[in-house]
Order: structure tokens, then C-alpha cells, then sequence
């Protein structure tokens, strides 16, 4: 199970076309949309070149040559909408600092999980599924493309976390860091949220802000 709170979307202000005159991709792209909470202008593809926004979402058969638009085709939309999300940043240069995703977990019965991508932060939810958990990292590790990308995990149960850490290794087919983070005074800075599953996730951006001991963790089919 699965569920989210809500991000502080850079995203918001961003005026985005969907510019396809196709069923099928407009209402992927529109369904999209509504998943990420945004708002979109629809727009007729020969307007493109004209159109006062910053982002196109439109087919490669209808996107003029001499746009100068950002533009996201439709096989981006076959990606989680966290993916989009951070293809849409990285695509209009949102993001500040290096090009860095960053991933947090607070392990328990409730698992809080926080993730940056360029210094954004794109998604924050929380699982019950240790095995949920592993698989929807592994689709965001391996859906945005970053020079470091790094999984901290609170070692406030480290059963739990050993477990994440172990499972990652086995069936994410690259090279991420790992570090095992202090929860120590985390609770305190969040004592107040006592709602279900928002306590953990605020954990979770609390642990992608410190540091631990960094380890390289390498796919089994380099290490055997």
C-alpha cells in the first residue's frame, strides 16, 4: 500500500501545451497531467511555434522543426509520474546544484519515502510493502538518468533496513551509493505531525539531509 503527501511542486507556475491532435496521446498526456496535479493548455500542433508557454507535450509527427519550445514526447508517459516529474524539471532546468537523485527511507511497519532529483524534492509517500517499496525505487533509480545516485536509509529498525538494502542489491542491475543514516532527534523536529503515514515521511526528508557512512553497491553481476 501505498500514499502521498503533498510536494511542494516547482512544477506549479509552469505553463504547459499538450498539442496533439491524436486521441490517444492526448489522453495520456492529459491523464498524466491530472496525477501530477497540473494544469495544461490545449493546444492545435500548427500553434506550437506560437505558443507563450514553457513546455510542448506533443508526438514527433506533429512538432514543427522550428520549435523552440522544450518538448516531452509520448514514450516519456510510459514512466512512473514521479519519472515525469523529474524529466519535466531536468527538461526545463529546474533543478539547482548537481545532477543528483537522492533517495530516503525511514523504515518500520510504515516505511517513509522521500526523493530529490537536481536538489527537487519529486515525490514523498509511504509504504507498507517492503517488497513495493524496492521495486518502485528501483523504477526511479533506473527511470532518471543522474551522476550520483544515492539511498539513504534511517537506521532506526535496521532489520527493516538491512532487508531494503539487501533487496536493492539483488534486483536494481547498476551501481548506487548507500548510506546507512542517524535518525537520533529526527522524531523531535517532528513530534507534531501525528497523522498516519505523515510522520514517516517527513522522517524520510529528514534523513535525506544527513550524512552517513557512503558505500558503493555494486549489481551481482558485476560482484558474482
Amino acid at each position: 500500500m501505498q500514499s502521498f503527501c503533498l510536494v511542494i511542486d516547482p512544477l506549479q507556475n509552469i505553463r504547459i501545451g499538450v498539442a496533439t491532435t491524436y486521441g490517444r496521446p492526448y489522453y495520456k498526456f492529459t491523464t498524466y497531467l491530472k496525477i501530477l496535479n497540473l494544469s495544461f493548455d490545449s493546444v492545435l500542433p500548427r500553434d506550437i511555434s506560437r505558443y507563450c508557454g514553457h513546455l510542448i507535450l506533443s508526438t514527433i509527427q506533429e512538432v514543427p522543426k522550428e520549435c523552440m519550445l522544450p518538448i516531452l514526447y509520448e514514450d516519456t508517459f510510459e514512466q512512473h509520474p514521479t519519472v515525469v516529474r523529474g524529466l519535466m524539471i531536468q527538461k526545463l532546468n529546474l533543478g539547482y546544484g548537481e545532477e543528483e537523485l537522492l533517495v530516503g527511507v525511514d523504515p518500520g511497519k510504515r516505511m517513509g519515502l522521500s526523493i530529490f532529483y537536481c536538489g527537487r524534492e519529486i515525490e514523498n509517500s509511504v509504504y507498507t510493502s517492503i517488497d513495493e517499496l524496492v521495486f518502485h525505487i528501483i523504477r526511479i533509480l533506473g527511470g532518471l538518468r543522474a551522476r550520483y545516485k544515492i539511498v539513504k536509509v534511517g537506521n532506526g529498525n535496521m532489520t527493516v533496513a538491512r532487508e531494503i538494502a539487501t533487496l536493492l542489491n539483488l534486483r536494481f542491475c547498476s551501481s548506487f551509493d548507500l548510506e546507512f543514516v542517524d535518525e537520533q532527534k529526527t522524531s523531535m523536529k517532528i513530534k507534531n505531525f501525528n497523522q498516519r503515514g505523515k510522520r514517516d515521511m517527513l522522517s524520510a526528508k529528514y534523513i535525506t539531509q544527513r550524512d552517513g557512512y557512503r558505500q558503493l553497491v555494486l549489481p551481482l553481476s558485476m560482484t558474482g
